[in-house]
């Protein structure tokens, strides 16, 4: 009897464990992202901070920012960057993120280093493989859906 509950109490516990199969599964859309069988892959995650240009040239800083924002959206364009973005002030001086849609962190630096806020040093980078959703390039079609107006 104690064997029965034994195996009993196994078997539920490793049926809540067991793999469960998506009713929504669209195996075009996961060809289309380049997908694992979780739905996801890896990409560089870049990490932005004030960096150690410390100028205090206003129009050179201006031009450097202007063309960052023009970079960002060059970058979107080409299908390399999937997600820009500023983080609110906080102790670590990060000012924001990039994700990109590679895994090779050498080719991520070679893109970030493009902008010229960060080839000035007005910020620096931080690179790290990131592993998220494959579906993450979707967002950039509907991100252009969801702004009514640039306040930047």
């Amino acid at each position: 009897m104690k064997i029965f509950f034994f195996m009993s109490v196994l078997f539920v516990s490793l049926s809540t464990y067991a793999q469960k199969i998506n009713p929504q599964y669209d195996s075009v859309l996961a060809q289309k992202y380049k997908g694992d069988e979780n739905g996801m892959k890896m990409y560089v995650l870049v990490m932005l901070k004030t960096g150690s240009n410390t100028t205090t040239d206003k129009a050179f800083i201006d031009s450097c920012f202007t063309g960052h924002m023009n970079n960002i959206g060059r970058l979107a364009k080409e299908g390399k960057l999937i997600v820009a973005g500023p983080l609110a002030k906080n102790p670590q001086t990060y000012r924001g993120i990039f994700i990109f849609d590679t895994k090779d962190i050498e080719e991520a630096r070679i893109w970030v280093m493009t902008d010229p806020a960060v080839s000035s040093r007005l910020l620096d980078a931080e690179l790290f493989n990131w592993y998220g959703s494959a579906a993450l390039p979707a967002y950039i079609d509907e991100s252009e859906k969801v702004w009514k107006q640039r306040g930047f």
